[in-house]
């Protein structure tokens, strides 16, 4: 029996079941039993809106399945060295969002170099979601030639949105989306410098994992909306994400991060909300180092508000080797790495701005539980290499087939006034553990550390300096000897601490300030290890 076959006599049957069950109607009508109107159908229900539970969706069923392999770019594209890649442009006179009448504009990032890993790029209107197709028309290719046209299929490597961040005339970049989970976003002044990441899986050992966004979605932004949203679909060996980001741009631009991870396998070791930065060189790690500028990084400090309300500064280093400093704590307030020096007498680069660079602080949207923050600090020769991490690692790993749902906001910012209200350290040195001048060498195993504290109450003590007390301790070793002096130069004191370690044997030092049994200053932390 033929198809249509089948369906005549399906809808015969159909036919003669309604006339058996519902005898009158497949009888003539009298004219006092007039037939019953016919009603209009119901309308069709409305189209779901996009939201972050698509997103979830699709991370659930990812989970479920082994990594899927990555899409293989051709030839030309793979072994593009960075200025042949970095020549692809954007053209600004295609930036989508345009016809919104929206303050944001999009622009898709190329394919090539480093960033071999495509990804779909979709924008939401009126709740629907659209895929931005790949067209070489939307960028202008410079130097940089193909001898075949790339595939209309291609892809992207990424995105990024423009607003009038520092002049109501000028759109400029404000968040960027490129390569695995990275993203970066600035606020009113600042350069780009460090970087956050979506997830860090297993860092600072050698099984690290960098999950990678598979897929965006941008909602399209209303007139005058301050605000952008974006959704982002995460992948890895070990984990899967859904991801909503809502961008506030300002003087201090604010990201808010809603998450949900499902993992493949028991055990994983993740890191929540990580940062990324590079410190090459300061006043307290010069490392015998010749360049002309004396300080060279991107942030110079790892900020920590532990639940008990301490707020911990631990300047940073370029170690000789791989070291991880843990600070333990259960749901901790916020961490962040900063950038407090902002004189450019400090740096001394026309072209790269340090002093511009900006701080990210970390607040957690909710109870993060017991975990500490990791600062993970590995050695580099030069500024190129990203060799700072800060993250938030749980005690307890999230288990296969159970979403692990959190949230966090990251402010983006130049000045430090609302963090850590009481004195901070502003700067750290060390030196020989001696007089200066003096002939009689330094103690065997010693060294003197040097802490600037300013700001906070600390200008309110300068006329009579008797009241503050300088509290120093070590894990190991003994404290030789301490002072503190005023330091009229930063309206605040200049604390020394010299300390004394068996040879090869490691401390960490803590100090703070005091005036009876009021606190003054963050506690200044910093490890050393006895050559």
């Amino acid at each position: 029996m033929s198809e249509i076959d089948r369906r005549h006599v399906v809808a015969s049957l159909a036919a003669a079941s309604l006339a058996a069950a519902r005898p009158g109607w497949a009888q003539t009508p009298s004219i006092s039993a007039p037939r019953p109107p016919l009603s209009e159908p119901p309308p069709p229900p409305p189209a779901a809106k996009f939201s972050l539970e698509d997103v979830q969706r699709r991370a659930r069923e990812l989970a479920g399945a082994p990594l899927a392999p990555f899409a293989v770019l051709p030839d030309p594209m793979k072994n593009l060295d960075f200025d042949a890649w970095r020549d692809i442009r954007f053209k600004a006179d295609r930036a989508l969002l345009a016809n919104s009448d929206g303050p944001f504009r999009l622009q898709t990032f190329h394919l090539g170099h480093l960033f071999k890993q495509p990804v779909t790029v979709n924008l939401i209107r009126d709740g629907m979601a659209t895929p931005i197709p790949y067209s070489a028309n939307l960028f202008d290719y410079g130097r940089t030639k193909f001898d075949k046209p790339l595939p209309v299929n291609l892809g992207f490597a990424g995105f990024r949105l423009h607003f009038p961040l520092n002049d109501p005339r000028v759109r400029d970049e404000t968040i960027s989306f490129l390569g695995a989970s990275y993203f970066r976003f600035l606020g009113r002044g600042q350069r780009y410098g460090l970087s956050a990441r979506a997830l860090a899986v297993n860092a600072g050992t050698e099984q690290e994992e960098f999950p990678f966004f598979r897929e965006f979605w941008i909602e399209t932004p209303e007139a005058g909306a301050d605000r952008a949203t974006i959704y982002a679909l995460l992948d890895s060996e070990s984990v899967t994400g859904a991801y909503r980001f809502d961008l506030w741009p300002a003087r201090d631009s604010v990201l808010e991060v809603s998450a949900s991870l499902y993992v493949r396998r028991p055990g994983v070791k993740l890191g929540l909300a990580p940062l990324t930065s590079m410190y090459f060189i300061g006043e307290n790690d010069r490392r015998g180092n010749s360049d002309y500028r004396p300080e060279v990084h991107d942030s110079d400090g790892l900020l920590v508000n532990t639940r008990a309300g301490e707020w911990i500064w631990r300047p940073l280093r370029n170690p000789g080797k791989l070291e991880v400093s843990a600070f333990l704590d259960k749901d901790v307030r916020g961490f962040g790495l900063m950038q407090r020096d902002r004189a450019f007498e400090h740096y001394q680069d026309l072209d790269l701005a340090y002093e511009q660079r900006p701080s990210y602080w970390v607040e957690p949207a909710q109870n993060w539980g017991e975990g500490r923050v990791d600062l993970v600090e590995l050695p580099t020769v030069d500024e190129t290499n990203d060799n700072i991490v800060a993250v938030w690692s749980p005690n307890e790993p999230p288990e296969p087939g159970k979403p692990f749902s959190f949230g966090y906001r990251v402010t983006a910012s130049l000045g430090q006034a609302r963090l850590s209200p009481n004195g901070r350290a502003i700067n750290t040195y060390q030196t020989q553990a001696r007089s200066l001048g003096a002939r009689e060498a330094a103690p065997a195993g010693s060294r003197r550390f040097i802490i600037d504290f300013a700001g906070g109450d600390l200008p309110y003590f300068l006329n009579d300096p008797s009241g503050v007390e300088l509290v120093p301790s070590t894990a190991n070793g003994q404290i030789l000897r301490s002072f503190l002096v005023p330091n009229p130069h930063t309206s605040g004191f200049r604390a020394g601490i010299d300390v004394q370690l068996e040879p090869g044997q490691s401390s960490d030092l803590r100090a703070f300030l005091r005036a009876g049994n009021r606190t003054l200053t963050e506690t200044w932390t910093y490890p050393w290890k006895a050559e």
